[in-house]
């Protein structure tokens, strides 16, 4: 089996294992809930196939909601994440060079201002998904919105946080 293959599974894994016995009993201020998991999701190359990542975002998300007891959310919020994915990745990268689509979204790859934006969206749009379906209602949309936007914000700087610590600096990293 090849090393990014092996690399790929076991970050999976220690992600997952961080999510459901850690993050999951996060409660900062009340509201906050880190879901670190996603990093797995928006470290996919894009190069694998697109029914392989809806599998592995649809697995990956349905395991956290087994331990969440979220009935399926997660896994809706990981399917979504993968379809837009490379539409997300194509609009930061309009006017580039057309291989900036195939690298993947880690420091030494990109400048901190595109890995800043790319994660916010996606951690945004992860975190709207799962929060409009925990309440199923637009009552209190403003403050559901300020609970939205205080959950990114955390959770891009923890993701960001792991991916500066754990992310070899050398450029060639594939």
């Amino acid at each position: 089996m090849n090393n990014i293959v092996l690399r790929n599974i076991f970050r999976f894994v220690i992600l997952l294992l961080i999510q459901i016995y850690v993050c999951n009993y996060v409660h900062f201020l009340g509201f906050i809930n880190p879901y670190i998991y996603i990093l797995a999701l928006l470290l996919l190359p894009l190069s694998i196939p697109k029914s392989f990542q809806y599998l592995i975002a649809f697995v990956t998300g349905l395991i956290v909601d087994i331990f969440a007891m979220t009935y399926g959310i997660h896994a809706s919020a990981s399917l979504t994440l993968i379809f837009l994915k490379p539409y997300v990745i194509s609009w930061l990268t309009v006017g580039k060079n057309r291989d900036e689509l195939t690298t993947i979204p880690i420091p030494g790859q990109k400048d901190f201002k595109w890995l800043l934006i790319y994660t916010f969206l996606m951690v945004f749009i992860h975190h709207f998904i799962v929060t409009m379906f925990e309440l199923f209602t637009f009552r209190k949309f403003w403050l559901t919105l300020i609970s939205v936007i205080g959950n990114s914000l955390f959770t891009t700087f923890i993701i960001l946080c792991v991916q500066y610590i754990f992310t070899p600096t050398k450029k060639d990293y594939k």
